[in-house]
């Protein structure tokens, strides 16, 4: 007999209802519970170990999210037909889901804490993306572990000029802001989406639109706490620390502000700095107490120049490297910088630097998505590389990861926002970001670089796009300090890291993650006019270089043309088995692709020779053409008959010339005129209109001798009423 559960319920505006459930599923895990929204169904479950591993001074948190193919009843691609390493759109919900955990976990807890997240049961209209922090977070609260939560996540989009909380995935290619916002009940503390060249009042309303929600999800997980009745948080002891060992320590900070307000503009110059205070007070202690306490010694002074900097910004307004606190390092770029590239682009800002290249190429190229909850192709694509010797680091090379799915999924939904109509762009897309320097925002410098190679490539982009990462720093008391363009360090030791990416006319898309609880809107507003400045000085720069698509693509570039055929059609072009598009791109030296799109076949035909392709779309058009009667054709004889000729007059379009056609004056036997291959001009005079047969004239076009009466078709001897007798035959035919 089944367990019953305890389920919370709450309702949206508009009357939707969203479920949470535990005690029924997954029990011996610390924490676990099922959402569910419409037909989507989420388990969530968590469990963290109540010691740490030896050495651990951080939160060792997996966050793990998977969608079932058996939710929509699917088997999985690929040969061994099970569920194997996450999709893209799986690893970036993972992200969603740490991002806003993570902040809100104690920092002296170190426990190995796993939180998995399964689609079980899908809804092809609610996408459990926006849903999953909300079962994370519910999984935990109904466990014993310390958490600062709860903490929930949901969709907010602008649809005909309304905000609504979870839109239906049938209206997201029609939304005009589209965001995930995450928040405690007091706070929003993360923000991540793509709009339509919004205002920076527009994206402030939907944050605030959508935090009203995310406060009726935590009281809903507040009081699914106190239904199961709510745990006692465990007791930990994962630090052992030396208070006079600190105090020591903590004296330090004088050197350590004085070198934070050198302002160098050098990344290592002042990272030798600060070490080299921490490597003397180490070097002065006591070898046996060195080796015992150096780790301690590494965090505390870690404390103490995270101290030091933040206090410099906020008693001096300076920075680290000398600038104002808006004032965007100096940028240089190069468009056309690879020759054998379809577009490319060098982006310098300061010590951050991206190279970038677009390879533009046919519908065979575009990506097939295989997920669960969405299927189909994808014809742009955007990967971002970080190499280790970008910041002067070196360690294996390991494949993607998380961070750089991350990044190239920022960029992409940056720069898709100006591509052009479909009917404009024949190509999929490709572009590459190669990140050779970093020292702060390489995914903004990776939108820059992307917006130059694109427009380098002739890809007709609306305008250019630019991005920047604006930082924060208070000191709890209400005094805040806005940052534009922050460096590596400012991004590590302050409270905020805000990247918003737009053109002239508005944003584009935007990543929020913040550290600091109590931010008003007022001071969020600030940073978003902030950026908005820097990112028109970043454009500015980028249209000093270029400033609007190249007049036309590179000589190596693929031409594509495209052409539309009725649907009955398609299987003309392609043949049995391939046999005839092969032939044809063997013939032509082109690639050709179709696609069926409601009662027609667009084809693409690409080669960098336009010859080719003129050729390809001519013998496409003889196949697809329709025969007209009193159309003159040439064409091989295909075979030959006692009663007559088949003239191929099309591609795979054979015609009967009779033999009473052949010639005026009377025709013994066909073979005495032709045979088969030999080229013959001849006039379509008839198509038989229940069987579609072609009925074909030589004689025609030959002019008729003279003296012969217009009755007279068959040549002496009454040529007309023996044609009228064979007539049968042809039918038979």
């Amino acid at each position: 007999m089944s367990k019953t559960p305890i389920v919370k319920t709450f309702k949206l505006d508009d009357g939707r209802e969203i479920s949470i459930e535990t005690g029924k599923l997954a029990k011996q895990a610390d924490g676990s519970v099922l959402v569910r929204m419409g037909e989507c169904m989420l388990l969530a479950s968590v469990v963290s170990n109540k010691e740490p591993r030896e050495g651990i001074d951080f939160l060792p948190l997996t966050v793990d999210y998977q969608e079932k193919y058996a939710s929509v009843g699917r088997f999985p691609g690929g040969f061994f037909k099970r569920e194997a390493r996450p999709s893209e759109y799986e690893i970036l919900i993972c992200r969603l889901i740490d991002r806003a955990l993570r902040p809100l976990f104690p920092d002296d807890y170190h426990g190995d804490t796993q939180v998995i997240v399964n689609l079980i049961n899908a809804d092809k209209n609610v996408a459990p993306d926006a849903l999953a922090c909300l079962a994370a977070s519910s999984a935990i609260a109904v466990s014993d572990i310390p958490f600062g939560g709860p903490v929930s996540e949901v969709r907010v989009g602008k649809l005909d000029g309304k905000l609504v909380i979870h839109p239906a995935v049938e209206d997201f290619e029609n939304l005009e802001i589209d965001l995930i916002v995450a928040g405690t009940l007091e706070n929003v503390v993360m923000v991540e989406g793509e709009m339509n060249e919004a205002s920076e009042a527009d994206m402030l309303e939907a944050i605030k639109f959508a935090h009203e929600a995310i406060k009726q999800q935590c009281k809903a997980q507040l009081e699914l706490a106190d239904m199961v009745g709510r745990k006692e948080k465990r007791e930990y002891h994962h630090e052992e620390n030396d208070e006079a060992l600190r105090a020591e320590v903590d004296k330090l900070y004088d050197k350590v502000y004085a070198v934070a307000n050198s302002r160098n503009p050098n990344k290592h110059e002042r990272s030798e700095a600060f070490k080299k205070i921490r490597d003397e007070f180490l070097e002065a202690m006591p070898e046996e107490t060195r080796e015992e306490k150096e780790e301690l010694v590494r965090k505390y002074y870690h404390d103490v120049e995270y101290k030091a900097v933040r206090d410099m910004y906020l008693k001096e307004d300076a920075r680290l490297d000398g600038r104002r606190l808006d004032e965007i390092r100096p940028i240089w770029c190069e468009v056309n910088y690879l020759s054998s590239t379809h577009g490319s682009a060098v982006f310098t800002r300061g010590e951050t630097q991206a190279l970038t290249t677009v390879t533009l190429g046919t519908k065979l190229d575009e990506q097939i998505i295989d997920g669960a909850m969405f299927d189909g192709t994808n014809k742009f694509l955007l990967h971002y590389n970080f190499p280790p010797f970008s910041t002067g680091e070196a360690r294996p090379l390991r494949g993607v990861g998380r961070r750089e799915v991350g990044h190239g999924n920022l960029a992409m939904r940056s720069l898709k926002k100006v591509f052009p109509n479909p009917d404009d762009n024949p190509y999929t897309i490709r572009i590459v970001s190669d990140i050779l320097e970093s020292n702060g925002s390489s995914s903004m410098a990776t939108v820059c670089a992307g917006s130059l190679a694109l427009m380098d490539s002739g890809v007709k982009t609306k305008s250019a796009v630019a991005g920047i990462a604006m930082g924060l720093i208070s000191d709890g008391k209400g005094k805040f300090t806005v940052l534009s363009d922050i460096l590596g360090d400012e991004d590590h030791l302050g409270d905020m890291d805000f990247k918003v990416t737009g053109t002239r006319n508005g944003i584009c898309a935007c990543q929020m993650d913040l550290k600091v609880e109590g931010l008003p809107y007022d001071v969020l507003m600030k940073a978003l006019e902030q950026a908005r400045a820097g990112r028109l000085h970043i454009l500015d720069e980028m249209d000093k270089v270029i400033s609007k698509p190249a007049d036309d693509y590179k000589p190596h570039t693929p031409r594509i043309e495209s052409m539309r055929i009725d649907q009955e059609y398609i299987g003309a072009v392609i043949g049995p088995g391939g046999k005839i598009i092969q032939a044809l791109q063997r013939e032509t030296n082109t690639t050709i692709s179709i696609e069926e799109v409601g009662n027609e076949g667009i084809i693409q035909i690409a080669s960098p020779d336009k010859k080719s392709i003129d050729e390809c779309k001519a013998k496409i058009k003889a196949i697809v053409a329709v025969p007209e009667v009193g159309t003159e054709y040439e064409g091989p004889v295909k075979s030959i008959m006692p009663f007559g000729a088949f003239i191929e007059i099309m591609p795979n379009k054979d015609g009967l010339l009779h033999i009473s056609e052949i010639d005026w004056e009377r025709t013994e036997k066909v073979e005495d005129k032709l045979k088969e291959g030999d080229m013959v001009k001849v006039k379509l005079i008839d198509v038989d209109a229940k069987t579609g047969k072609l009925k074909l004239s030589r004689k025609a076009l030959l002019p008729k001798p003279e003296g012969m009466p217009d009755r007279e078709r068959g040549g002496k001897g009454g040529g007309n009423r023996r044609h009228q007798r064979r007539k049968p035959e042809v039918k038979e035919n």
